[in-house]
């Protein structure tokens, strides 16, 4: 049996540990990892931003996951070059990117066959459903941040995505 302890400023508890060799063996190697996965995506979905590398361990086995970096913004042009801009594109329509949260499949739908859950024209409101990102076997809804219109769906349905990557695009309105 294994013993660990825990202690915090006002108390001292002992957390036996002794069923979890019998709980491994019971769930073998394929539902260790499920937990962990699981675990693991949980923990990553309630972070307050996207961590640059998660690890869990659950007896003898662990998982440890780890994101590229997102690619540094440009620099910032010089002033006269920001002006030249402005001058050439004076009515470029102001856009909203809703991205991956992380690295996965992309699907368009709830599931195979059914009615994607945007189309192009759609109204959206913030918080609205607009995908699926499949991490783990676990599917991680992906929301809206602002209202609007949906301008354009980048991503295709079972694509690949990466985390960031944009996947639909929308034309903030007030929607709210």
């Amino acid at each position: 049996m294994t013993e660990t302890r825990v202690e915090s400023a006002d108390e001292q508890r002992a957390v036996e540990l002794g069923s979890l060799e019998a709980e491994m063996t019971r769930l073998g190697a394929e539902g260790a990892m499920e937990i962990l996965c699981r675990s693991l995506s949980g923990v990553v979905g309630l972070a307050p931003f996207p961590p640059a590398r998660a690890s869990a361990r659950f007896g003898c086995a662990s998982i440890e996951v780890e994101w590229a970096s997102p690619e540094p913004a440009p620099a910032a042009p010089a002033a006269g070059a920001a002006a030249a801009v402005e001058e050439e594109e004076p009515e470029a329509e102001e856009r909203h990117e809703v991205r991956a949260p992380l690295v996965g499949t992309f699907y368009r739908a709830q599931e195979p066959g059914a009615k994607p859950f945007v189309e192009v024209g759609d109204a959206v409101v913030a918080g609205q459903q607009v995908g699926i990102v499949e991490a783990m076997k676990l599917m991680n809804p992906v929301v809206a941040e602002v209202s609007g219109w949906v301008t354009d769906v980048v991503a295709g349905d079972g694509e690949r995505v990466e985390f960031g990557q944009p996947l639909v695009f929308l034309r903030p309105g007030g929607q709210e």
